[in-house]
C-alpha cells in the first residue's frame, strides 16, 4: 500500500539518495553535529504549566550544559545556565523541583534572585571591584510557543550569519491547525521518561517521519488508521496524520479505544478522530491525538547513542472513558515503541555493512528528502558516499 505524500519544499540534485551510512557513525562528523546543528537549534525544556508557581524551576542536560527555566517573583519565565558565576558549580539539583525566593550555591553560598541578578555573597570586602550586575547567571535565549518553553545556545550555527528561524516560524505552515488543540492550556500527565537507543538520532528522526513502514511494521497503526495515514513535508516540519477508522479493530485495546474515545468539546469535528504527528527541526516530535498530546526529543548522546525523552500532556478531564481512553492510548502506543526500537536497531546495525553506501529514496519519502536536504545544506560533507580520512573534520576549513 502506498503512502500519499506532499512535499511543500523544492528539489535540490541529490534528493533521490539516502544520507550515506559514514553520517550515522563516524564520531567527527558527530561533533559537528552538535556544533552547527544542535547549538543552534531550539530545544523543548518543558511547558509552562509545569512551573506554575514562583520559585518552581525545570532542569533540561543537553550537549554537556545544564540548563535551568525559573518562574519568577514577576510571573515571568526565564531561562539560565545552571552554574554558579563564581567557581562553577550546579546551583539546582534534580529534573524540577522549587526553590523558593532566591537561588543559593551549595558550595560558596553566592544568592541569585529568580531573575539572575546576583543578590549576595561571602566576603564581599575580599571581591574588591566586583560589578554585581555582570555577574548574574547567563541567560539562554528563550521562546514561548502554545505554552512550550524552548531555548537555544546560539542564534545562528558557527560561520553563518543564517539565523534559525524561531519555533513560531517553522511551525508556520500549522499554526492555526495547532491553534484548535489549545496547547496552552495543557497540564503535565506523569513525569519525564528517558530511553536510552542504541542508534543514532538521525536514525530516531528518519523513522519518525517515515510513511512508508507503517503499514509493513505497524500492524496495529494500520488497523487503526487503515490506509488513511499521510505525510507532509514543509521547510523546517514533517506532518503526519491519519483517521481511526470506523471499523473496529479485533485488537482489545485498539477495539476498547475506538469505542470509548469521548468528544472533546474544543476540537472541531473532523479533528476528533484524528492521530497527527509533527517533527519539527532537527528532534523534537509531538504527537498529537484527541485525548493527550506527547512530545519527544531525540537527543545526540554519541555516534551511536540515543536519548529519546519525553512526556505526555493533557486537558483536565474526569470522564472515566477519558481516563480509559488515555490508558488504551498508552497500552496501543507502547506497543507501537517496541516495533519502533526494533526497526531503529536494525537499520543502525545495518548502517555498518560493507555492502551499503546510500539508499534510493522514493518520490512520496518527501519528509527524509527534506532531512537529508537539510543535513546536507548544513555539512556539506554529507555529500560523500564514503567518509573522509580521519581528522577531516579539523582540516575542512582548509580545502
Amino acid at each position: 500500500m502506498s503512502v500519499p505524500a506532499i512535499d511543500i519544499v523544492s528539489a535540490s540534485e541529490d534528493e533521490g539518495a539516502s544520507l550515506p551510512a559514514w553520517v550515522y557513525r563516524d564520531p567527527e562528523f558527530h561533533e559537528l553535529e552538535k556544533e552547527l546543528i544542535f547549538r543552534s537549534s531550539w530545544q523543548l525544556v518543558c511547558h509552562l504549566n509545569d512551573i506554575p508557581r514562583c520559585g518552581d524551576y525545570y532542569s533540561f542536560e543537553f550537549l554537556g550544559q545544564s540548563v535551568i527555566v525559573l518562574r519568577g517573583e514577576d510571573g515571568g519565565v526565564r531561562s539560565f545556565h545552571n552554574a554558579c558565576r563564581h567557581r562553577a558549580a550546579r546551583l539546582l539539583d534534580g529534573s524540577h523541583g522549587h526553590c523558593g525566593r532566591r537561588i543559593t550555591c551549595p558550595y560558596h553560598a553566592w544568592t541569585y534572585g529568580l531573575d539572575g541578578r546576583l543578590l549576595a555573597f561571602p566576603q564581599r570586602e575580599s571581591f574588591k571591584g566586583l560589578d554585581r550586575q555582570r555577574h548574574g547567571l547567563v541567560p539562554l535565549e528563550q521562546e514561548i510557543f502554545m505554552g512550550f518553553i524552548f531555548v537555544r545556545f546560539a542564534p545562528h550555527p558557527p560561520g553563518s550569519s543564517a539565523r534559525t528561524p524561531s519555533v513560531r516560524q517553522m511551525a508556520g505552515p500549522y499554526l492555526d491547525e495547532l491553534a484548535a488543540y489549545r496547547l496552552e492550556d495543557l497540564v503535565p500527565q506523569g513525569r519525564v521518561t528517558l530511553r536510552p537507543r542504541a542508534v543514532n538520532w538521525k536514525n530516531v528522526a528518519d523513522n519518525y517521519s517515515d510513511g512508508l513502514h507503517i503499514p509493513v511494521a505497524h500492524p496495529g497503526l494500520t488497523r487503526l488508521l487503515g490506509d488513511s495515514y499521510r505525510v507532509e513535508a514543509a521547510p523546517w516540519i514533517d506532518k503526519m496524520w491519519g483517521r481511526l477508522r470506523d471499523a473496529r479493530s479485533g485488537n482489545w485495546s485498539e477495539g476498547r479505544y475506538q469505542t470509548l474515545l469521548p468528544p472533546v468539546a474544543h476540537l472541531p469535528e473532523e479533528r476528533q478522530r484524528t492521530w497527527l504527528y509533527f517533527k519539527l527541526w532537527p528532534n523534537v516530535a509531538f504527537d498529537i491525538y484527541p485525548d493527550q498530546i506527547d512530545f519527544m526529543q531525540f537527543l545526540p548522546i554519541s555516534p551511536t547513542e540515543t536519548l529519546i525523552r519525553e512526556i505526555a500532556y493533557v486537558h483536565p478531564d474526569e470522564r472515566r472513558e477519558m481516563r480509559a481512553a488515555r490508558y488504551l492510548n498508552w497500552r496501543i502506543n507502547r506497543q507501537v515503541n517496541r516495533e519502533d526500537t526494533e526497526l531503529i536497531e536494525r537499520v543502525q546495525a545495518g548502517m555498518a555493512s560493507d555492502s551499503y553506501t546510500v539508499g534510493p529514496l522514493g518520490e512520496n519519502e518527501v519528509c527524509l528528502r527534506s532531512f537529508a536536504r537539510r543535513i546536507r545544506t548544513m555539512i556539506p560533507e554529507s555529500r560523500l558516499p564514503c567518509a573522509p580520512g580521519k581528522g577531516w573534520s579539523v582540516h575542512r576549513h582548509e580545502r
